[in-house]
């Protein structure tokens, strides 16, 4: 196990009707702030709900809304623009990782000095943030409870990320049942999503890691039941807390302590997603199989005991191989179960045109992975085979 320091300063506000919290919790820190949503009609009642509960507190609010999916770097500027000259104190993200993301990004950006993509960009380290909350409408990135914010600027054609404590929201407010306005394909998109996140940590090449390895097993074991149970009932409210929680402790950095992460599949999902605007937990679908394939041999034992813990493969002693194997077909049986695209064709990339651009980019700051360094060869090579 390696050395590690784990702080997460989020507080959980988990249960039926959470959101009604909203404008006590939001009064503890500011009297004016900036709110961030989709905008769409989806998600109307509950924004309109958010605003009610925010005006009963006594909480002044500007609305930041029409948030897209792969947030890009255009409404971060504005959403600055608004803190800086309305004097916002505070940013409330309503929705999902791609408006927490917005919302992290903008709480970065109004404290720093500069162009906000410069902090991306340059790897600049983040000195503080203004301070965020979540009411979360989507299960699935994690954003809610992580460090992390990742943005797509159109112009430059990058996906990036940050990442600090001070961007760790100070609240996320859970409420399963803001998520059955999702469609079959989002939700299984977040589900995917949490298990990538779980499985970038857990092939790792880092030894004696037990309570860790046994926590990430559990939260796979617990996406694939509740996964399976939602794809019949797809209104499960007991199925969808599971999937809520699971999304969050996921990518919360507790179940990645003391243990070296990969992140390959992430990265290579991120130049799709900057590129082709493609949903990223599809991305993952695809690429995660082909990734699995091309490591594998690199540390047989780590994915044979996948195999056997999260999908109760059958152990061959004679054939290690052959265990190992029948795990990732087993990952990608359960990805179609969910009906998610498992080719690059299935999410419009028909063409191998951007593959050397994309993995140039991907090995901008040297190769990737725990299991097995990636380089930009490799990169290519598994973006062909997703085909």
């Amino acid at each position: 196990m390696l050395d590690f320091r784990f702080q997460n300063g989020t507080e959980i506000i988990f249960g039926k009707e959470a959101e009604y919290q909203t404008g006590k919790e939001i009064a503890k820190y500011a009297k004016k702030i900036l709110l961030c949503s989709y905008g769409n009609q989806i998600l109307e009642a509950t924004v309109e709900r958010v605003q009610m509960l925010l005006t009963e507190a006594g909480v002044e609010f500007i609305n930041l809304m029409g948030i897209e999916p792969n947030p890009k770097e255009n409404r971060v500027r504005e959403g600055i623009e608004l803190v800086r000259g309305e004097e916002l104190e505070f940013i409330l993200a309503v929705g999902g990782g791609s408006v927490i993301d917005t919302a992290k990004a903008i709480a970065a950006g109004a404290k720093y000095d500069g162009d906000f993509w410069d902090l991306f960009k340059d790897r600049i380290p983040i000195k503080d943030a203004l301070p965020t909350g979540v009411v979360c409408t989507h299960s699935g990135t994690g954003s809610e409870t992580s460090t992390a914010s990742v943005i797509t600027n159109r112009e430059t054609g990058y996906k990036l990320s940050i990442y600090d404590n001070c961007l760790r929201p100070k609240f996320a407010i859970l409420n399963s049942k803001l998520t059955h306005t999702l469609s079959e394909f989002q939700t299984f998109c977040g589900v995917v999503d949490l298990m990538s996140h779980v499985m970038e940590r857990y092939f790792s090449a880092t030894p004696h890691t037990d309570l860790s390895d046994h926590l990430l097993e559990a939260i796979l074991r617990t996406a694939i039941q509740n996964g399976r149970i939602l794809m019949k009932t797809p209104d499960d409210p007991n199925a969808r807390a599971e999937i809520m929680w699971a999304a969050a402790l996921a990518h919360n950095d507790l179940v990645g302590c003391g243990r070296e992460a990969d992140w390959v599949s992430h990265m290579i999902g991120a130049e799709l997603s900057a590129i082709y605007d493609s949903i990223h937990g599809a991305t993952l679908s695809v690429i995660t199989p082909h990734w699995a394939r091309h490591v594998y041999r690199h540390n047989i034992d780590r994915f044979v005991r996948f195999a056997k813990q999260v999908f109760d493969v059958e152990h061959d002693a004679e054939q290690p191989e052959r265990t190992a194997a029948q795990g990732i077909d087993a990952l990608e049986d359960f990805f179609r179960e969910l009906e998610m695209p498992m080719t690059l064709r299935e999410i419009n990339i028909a063409s191998d045109e951007r593959f050397a651009e994309m993995a140039q980019k991907f090995f901008r700051n040297g190769p990737v992975g725990s299991i097995k360094s990636i380089n930009a060869e490799e990169c290519e090579q598994i973006l062909r085979r997703a085909l």
